[in-house]
């Protein structure tokens, strides 16, 4: 597979020694992704509930999908409210935090949206962004945070809810994409 140079990388490896040439230049994720975005993830389309729908079939909807998060939307508004983890779930299920009869408000985990600034992610976003948010302990306004499980992939203008990626999805995209 052919290595290409940045303009930086080329202009920096004609001002080196002619024997202290490396054999590549690349950053450290030009080989991991080669441009990979999130559509290239592919993604399947987000699972979405209401907060009213019950805690069972949230659940149901999850295990029929094989999903590990769901989104949670506005019914009226189709507002993105939150989220549901399912793992998270079956653990307040197990502890008898909550019932399966009790509504996906109870169990869901709700953006802050008064810090206002948001990632956002959409198909188009470098891999090696979506590594980044994954990775990084702080927000894009500075704040501490935990490191992320998944991102909510959506249109720019964060109307639609497209998909949901986690960083399980990108770690097995490393695993399948050839050297």
């Amino acid at each position: 597979m052919a290595s290409y140079l940045t303009g930086s990388e080329a202009f920096a490896r004609e001002k080196l020694p002619s024997d202290s040439v490396p054999a590549a230049l690349p950053t450290k994720w030009a080989d991991k992704y080669r441009g990979a975005t999130v559509e290239d993830l592919d993604p399947p389309p987000a699972l979405s509930v209401s907060p009213d729908d019950p805690v069972s079939a949230a659940l149901m909807a999850a295990y029929e999908r094989d999903y590990s998060h769901l989104t949670v939307i506005s019914a009226t508004k189709r507002s993105l409210l939150g989220y549901l983890n399912i793992p998270r779930l079956k653990d307040l299920l197990h502890s008898g935090a909550v019932q399966e009869t009790a509504p996906v408000s109870s169990a869901m985990q709700r953006f802050n949206r008064k810090r206002g600034i948001y990632h956002v992610i959409t198909m188009e976003t470098p891999l090696e962004e979506l590594e980044e948010f994954f990775e990084s302990e702080t927000g894009p306004n500075g704040d501490q945070r935990d490191k992320q499980q998944f991102a909510v992939v959506t249109d720019v203008a964060r109307k639609f809810v497209l998909g949901v990626a986690t960083k399980a999805d990108l770690e097995e995209f490393v695993k399948r994409r050839p050297a």
